[in-house]
């Protein structure tokens, strides 16, 4: 691939990255003010802290597939991490939607702890969203060069935001 058509790939979808990346926040903002009467049949918390887990394991595995040379196999798994991401973001809407929000009950220095966590955690999953939307577009149009660069951030803050939500379900779990 030539790099003039590496531009236009770029130019192509940055509307789009730039679009989602306003767009997903913004909805998701919105969403959680609008309160639905329904009780859902499964307790949604520890399914979407699960989905979380097992994107941080799918993420340390597509790194792992990369650096042996596998990029079909890290290519998967990418597209697996991707698809779970956004199962957890529709879940974590919906039940936030469908439920009050649980107040943390902890006292003490934990209760910093918990809200720095809870704040990065949050913060960082907003500012993720284009790195992940470039990393991937970058990876799909085979602009590995500049995919390399941009993935050596995408990886560690996804992986930070993934682990930290598995962390804020596990501290806030008993105040449900």
């Amino acid at each position: 691939m030539s790099e003039e058509s590496k531009i236009l790939d770029d130019k192509k979808y940055s509307k789009l990255i730039i679009a989602l990346s306003i767009i997903i926040p913004f909805a998701v903002a919105v969403l959680f003010g609008i309160k639905i009467d329904l009780e859902l049949p499964v307790f949604l918390p520890p399914i979407y802290a699960t989905i979380n887990a097992i994107t941080a394991l799918i993420l340390i595995l597509a790194v792992v597939q990369i650096k042996k040379g596998n990029r079909k196999g890290h290519e998967k798994l990418m597209k697996l991490a991707v698809v779970l991401s956004v199962l957890f973001l529709v879940l974590y809407v919906l039940y936030h939607m469908t439920s009050d929000s649980t107040k943390f009950g902890g006292e003490g220095v934990i209760t910093y702890f918990y809200y720095f966590i809870l704040l990065t955690h949050i913060l960082l999953s907003i500012v993720i969203i284009p790195f992940v939307l470039i990393t991937y577009v970058r990876g799909i149009t085979n602009n590995i060069e500049k995919h390399k660069k941009i993935a050596k951030i995408t990886f560690p803050l996804w992986l930070y935001v993934a682990i930290t939500g598995v962390i804020v379900y596990f501290m806030i779990s008993p105040y449900y």
